[in-house]
């Protein structure tokens, strides 16, 4: 039986020193230190044998470069899916990443009111439906190789929640997926045989900065 793997890639560290969530937001591209990891990821790919044949990414900037040095080291280009995009947040544009108190002030805990929708931000179920599509596409398209897709830390984690038969509400603390880690999803034809987590850069992470919670050697903004 044909046995594809779809390798989805968190994007690398953002150039954010505002310590914007800055979610959809447009202009966030990575640091110089994401730009590192990327070309790492794309290395560890090469030198891993990957046969990588399709690579694809949410279309905001960060993905989009992130997924450039592997597309250039397997002579591909980047296609774009707006189903990998960022999860939608109500704190979007709040710099809640410069001071944490924020999110404790009074005029926000209305958002707070339902924890396993959230009620701050889309639907936890929409998510994992589009993530699941993209799958999917991605799947089709690399049929027989392997597949590239950059996303974004809650959409990635809320797939492998769901993949794995988990509830989709969670604590953020518990994420595994750190900047420009893999969670890979290896399928028998149609059918999810494996799923497996690896930090091709794990090296670099203790000099990140991530500015959102979860399981990573990053420093949290």
């Amino acid at each position: 039986m044909e046995r594809t793997i779809v390798h989805v890639m968190r994007h690398g560290e953002v150039y954010n020193p505002e310590g914007v969530l800055y979610g959809r937001m447009s202009g966030y591209g990575l640091s110089d230190l994401g730009w590192q990891m990327s070309a790492g990821v794309a290395t560890a790919l090469k030198d891993a044998g990957a046969n990588i044949t399709h690579v694809v990414a949410s279309p905001l900037l960060r993905a989009q470069q992130t997924a450039t040095p592997t597309a250039r080291a397997f002579g591909l280009q980047v296609h774009a899916n707006k189903r990998l995009v960022e999860a939608g947040n109500t704190f979007e544009g709040v710099a809640v990443n410069k001071n944490r108190a924020l999110l404790a002030h009074p005029q926000y805990w209305w958002r707070y009111r339902n924890v396993f929708r959230p009620s701050w931000g889309e639907p936890y179920t929409e998510i994992a439906r589009r993530m699941v599509a993209a799958i999917a596409s991605a799947r089709a398209a690399a049929a027989g190789g392997e597949a590239l897709v950059v996303s974004h830390q809650l959409p990635i984690w809320t797939l492998r929640l769901f993949a794995e038969g988990r509830h989709l509400w969670h604590d953020p603390r518990a994420r595994q997926c750190s900047l420009a880690s893999l969670t890979s999803f290896a399928f028998e034809g149609a059918t999810l045989s494996a799923i497996t987590y690896t930090e091709p850069v794990r090296h670099l992470l203790s000099e990140a900065a991530d500015m959102v919670p979860g399981d990573s050697q990053a420093r949290l903004a």
